[in-house]
Parts: structure tokens; sequence; C-alpha cells
């Protein structure tokens, strides 16, 4: 098996952004690259704020879907090869559970898997202001080899419009994977 055919979970829990997950789906559809979505409830709720899409459309978009609660799914043990997890966007609640090592849905046990295989976790976290409870988690998680990628646009790339933004942003999580979504507008200096 060889990297481009490994898939990458996709995780989408109910923090606001749900769109910067269904588009990383849509960039690694495009990129054929294989994937595995995780959607928690609160994440449906958010979308049915957010975004025009209804969750099945949006699992549609995965190489496979899971329930919530599958915790016998592929993704929920170390045998079944992965590049790693993307959780975009992530909640404090979901970031919380994997750093206290509770397994207690199918987001937090793939979580836990991708940490205790050493394969890559990126959570783009997404909540402001933090208190220290927050800031204590995600170092304990950056210790335990997550790495924590607060959702925060950049605008050196001089995006014109929202996609642009949310294209850029969700770019530089998968440049966290070695994969490169064509969609980043890279720093050169002197330019």
């Amino acid at each position: 098996m060889t990297d481009r055919t490994l898939p990458i979970v996709i995780g989408i829990t109910g923090a606001s952004g749900v769109i910067y997950g269904i588009r990383a789906l849509e960039i690694l559809r495009q990129l054929s690259i294989p994937t595995h979505l995780v959607i928690t409830k609160s994440a449906e709720l958010t979308m049915s704020y957010e975004v025009a899409q209804k969750p099945r459309e949006i699992r549609e978009l995965a190489t496979a879907a899971h329930p919530i609660g599958d915790v016998a799914a592929a993704i929920s043990s170390g045998s079944y090869r992965t590049r790693g997890m993307l959780i975009l966007p992530c909640s404090i609640r979901t970031m919380s559970e994997i750093a206290s090592g509770v397994t207690s849905s199918l987001m937090s046990r793939a979580a836990d898997v991708v940490l205790k295989e050493r394969r890559r976790l990126v959570l783009g976290v997404r909540e402001t202001p933090l208190h220290l409870g927050h800031l204590r988690t995600m170092t304990a998680l950056a210790e335990m080899g997550a790495v924590v990628a607060p959702v925060v646009p950049a605008f050196y790339s001089r995006p014109e419009t929202l996609d642009d933004v949310i294209d850029h942003t969700v770019g530089r999580m998968l440049d966290l994977f070695d994969i490169d979504s064509g969609s980043v507008n890279r720093w050169r200096a002197g330019d």
C-alpha cells in the first residue's frame, strides 16, 4: 500500500466552521485521496446553521462514513493503516476528550488510535478566547504528539473571497500531512 492509497480520517465536530471540514473532504476527493469521515451529533446541528448541505450530502463526499457510535469501525483499530486524522473544526470538548484518553465515541477512539500508533493527528481548534485549562490541554496534546493548529486565516495571500480564506486555511492543514492541495498561496519573501 503506497502513501497515496492510505486514507486520511476526517472528523467534523460541532464547533463553528464546519465548512473547513467539508472543504477538506472536497479537496481530498479531487486529489483522489481516500477518506474516512466521522461527524458528531453537534456537528450535524451546526451544519444546519452554517451550510446548505445536509449531513447525508457531506457523508457522500467521503470514501467511507462512520456513525459516531460505531467504535468497531476499521479506524478504531491500530492495525488499520491510515495517514492520520484531521479534526476540522475541533471543538474544545473533543480536544479535551482526546487529551484525557476518554474514548466514548468513534471520534475520540480514532484520534486515540492515531496517537498511540504515532501517526499524525491535527486538531483544527475553533475557540476564542482560551482560558488556562484550554491552554494546558493543548500543551498536553502537543506533548502526546498531536499538532494543535487553531483555525487562523492568513492574509499575506491577499484573499479576495471567503472561499480563498477557507481554501488557504484547509490547504495549510493538509500540508501537515504532506498533501499539496494546490490551494495555498505560498509565502515568497521579496516577491
